[in-house]
Order: structure tokens, then sequence, then C-alpha cells
């Protein structure tokens, strides 16, 4: 069946999240190595991802770790340079789709107060035809509940979804609903997905 809309997860498949590395590039690698051993840092951004405030989770994290206050306040007040840089060749398809007139959208976890921050950084975070931005919605991936929710938003068929994500948790959430999916491990794997699916040629994805 054709495929009517091209859907986008955000973190490592358009911009870098890898906070681990960004960390070991500023305080070293064995000082990151400790700091991401005393705090879980995924938890706290499932949180804020879920919908809790992005300062307030932060600042909260940050007191329950005193040891380490001044690094976790960091992704309150560095959050740019954190979530960072873009993945150039994802953001050309992106833009490609886009030129062919093939609707995208993002369907991301991502909180509501940041991902703000990230799109004024990121002007092309903005084009998009639709936003699913989980903490916004009060919902987070693979929760099926987020994937209905896009489903009766947009008005189409499952079938006819394309989704990337890289994380295999999510892509099969996605699956299960029966939406056409592509586990990103890298923007050249995506290419030639679009290519697959006739969305792009080969020099429209290159």
């Amino acid at each position: 069946m054709t495929v009517n809309a091209v859907i986008f997860d955000i973190g490592n498949v358009l911009i870098e999240w890898q906070p681990e590395r960004r960390f070991a590039e500023t305080i070293g690698p064995e000082r990151a190595a400790a700091l991401f051993s005393a705090f879980d840092v995924h938890a706290m951004m499932n949180r804020i991802d879920a919908g809790h405030d992005f300062a307030a989770t932060i600042a909260e994290t940050a007191q329950a770790h005193p040891d380490w206050q001044a690094e976790i306040l960091r992704f309150r007040d560095g959050w740019t340079e954190i979530a960072q840089p873009a993945i150039p060749h994802s953001v050309r398809l992106l833009r490609a789709l886009a030129a062919r007139g093939i609707p995208t959208f993002a369907l991301t976890n991502f909180g509501a107060q940041n991902f703000p921050l990230s799109a004024a950084q990121f002007p092309f975070l903005t084009e998009f035809d639709r936003h699913y931005i989980s903490g916004e919605m009060g919902l987070i991936k693979p929760d099926p509940a987020i994937y209905a929710a896009v489903e009766r938003d947009c008005a189409l068929p499952p079938e006819t979804l394309l989704f990337t994500d890289d994380r295999a948790d999510n892509i099969a959430a996605a699956r299960s609903r029966g939406w056409k999916t592509h586990l990103f491990d890298g923007p050249a794997g995506w290419a030639h997905c679009l290519v697959e699916h006739g969305l792009l040629t080969k020099d429209e994805a290159a």
C-alpha cells in the first residue's frame, strides 16, 4: 500500500542524543563515567518526556545528587550543548521528502519545554507537517496509546505510515499497529528504505 506520511523520531535520527559522549568531551571520560554511574540520566529524561516540567525535574534530580549538582544542572542550563549536533544526511532526507510533497511528521519522546530550545537551535525541526511531542501529549513511546493518538489525529490508515526510530522497542510497538517501520542505524540505511518504498530517487536520497 502507498505510504501517505513518513514519521521521524528526532533523537539519534535527526539530532544526536549522546549525553555520555558530550560530557566525556568536556569533563573527561573517567569523570563522565562516574557521573552516569551515580545517576540515571535516562530515567530523568523519561520523566521530562512524559510531561514533567523540564527545569523542575532537573533541579530536583540535582538536589538528590549533591556531589554532581553542577553537572546535572547542565542538562537545564546547557541543553543545546548536549542535544547536538544535527545529523546532516537525515536532514536532507526530511527536506527531500517535503520537496516531493510527501507529508512528514515528527513522533518524538521530548519534553514540552526543551523541545522549543532545540527547535530554535535547529530550525529544520519546525518543518514537519505535524508534530507529536510526547511531553505535550502526556504519552511516551513505546506506550501503544501514543501511536493510537497519532492515528486519530492524522486520520491515515496505519499501514500507510512509514516510521523510523533508533529504538527497537519503539519500532516494535509501531509495527504491532500495522505501521511500516525502519529501525534507524544511520542515515544511509534510512535513505535506502525511502528509495525502496519509491518515495525518493537515489539522487534525491544521497
